[in-house]
């Protein structure tokens, strides 16, 4: 590897730990303590520190609250079957110990996305604005496929569950930056210091608990989560990138049934927008929230 400058953030981030129904939570902080806070909810196997790149392209100094999700990062893993509803009922705990009784400005990438959307349509009175980036939820299931899946989870329960281990920082930078091919060296290389720890023995591990990579026994059901959608009162920016294989799967964002929604298109990036065009996706967070705050 030619290039091997690290990144230096320009906003230095705080790192607070809280107690959330049970969890030891990491939270990553940004900007003026006292100013309103904005939430940022990452995706799967991703933390709330790497929205560093977006911070930093920012504009102004928001104040930008980032946990890592329940099982990521260094948030404490329970070693067990992880429910997509508990994140919903963290994310209500953490805004209820960070901003209590006011509405705020959720922001989720992927994963986190769909929890802020399903949240903003389950509670609107506490979210004012909404920045969904890829979090537009699957396909949907078939009922036909329960046995299959049941029996998935339960055998998988059984067996030796693992992410991959690298030899190096670097071999991890190399494979994000194979998956991200617009992010340079130097925040690939920051990514893999977020996302991994190194062992004893130099073995790179990933801060994730393997249970995640169990499958859900849960069929998930699109109309449910359309229902929660149409539900919210929030001003929404739905936001995709170009080369994002998720872009086109459910045809037009314009179509996706959120009231109150405009659309956005981020040019020569992938489905990890806030690794490949940073800069760009802060000037689009930045002039919604302006018009919605």
């Amino acid at each position: 590897m030619s290039d091997t400058r690290q990144y230096r953030p320009v906003r230095a981030p705080t790192h607070r730990t809280l107690d959330i129904r049970g969890v030891k939570y990491c939270i990553n902080e940004w900007g003026d303590k006292d100013a309103v806070p904005v939430f940022y909810l990452h995706g799967w196997a991703d933390t709330g520190s790497t929205f560093q790149f977006v911070v930093d392209a920012m504009g102004e100094d928001w104040r930008v609250i980032a946990p890592d999700w329940r099982g990521f990062g260094r948030t404490a893993h329970r070693g067990c079957s992880y429910w997509f509803p508990d994140y919903l009922a963290d994310l209500h705990a953490i805004i209820e110990t960070c901003a209590p009784d006011a509405a705020v400005p959720l922001i989720g990438h992927s994963m986190g996305g769909n929890v802020a959307s399903l949240y903003a349509g389950s509670i609107p009175e506490r979210v004012s604005a909404l920045i969904n980036i890829e979090g537009f939820g699957l396909k949907d299931s078939d009922p036909a496929d329960a046995p299959r899946r049941y029996r998935q989870w339960i055998e998988g329960g059984l067996s030796e569950l693992s992410f991959s281990e690298y030899p190096s920082v670097e071999s991890l930078a190399t494979k994000i930056i194979e998956r991200s091919p617009g992010l340079g060296y130097g925040r690939a290389d920051y990514v893999a210091r977020q996302w991994a720890v190194v062992g004893e023995n130099g073995v790179v591990r990933l801060r994730a608990d393997a249970a995640h990579k169990l499958p859900n026994p849960v069929l998930y059901r699109r109309a449910e989560a359309e229902a929660c959608w149409r539900c919210i009162t929030a001003p929404v920016l739905l936001v995709h990138g170009d080369r994002s294989p998720f872009a086109d799967q459910f045809g037009s964002t314009a179509l996706l049934p959120f009231p109150n929604a405009e659309s956005a298109e981020v040019e020569a990036a992938g489905h990890m927008i806030h690794f490949e065009a940073p800069e760009r996706l802060a000037g689009l967070i930045e002039r919604f929230l302006r018009k919605t705050l």
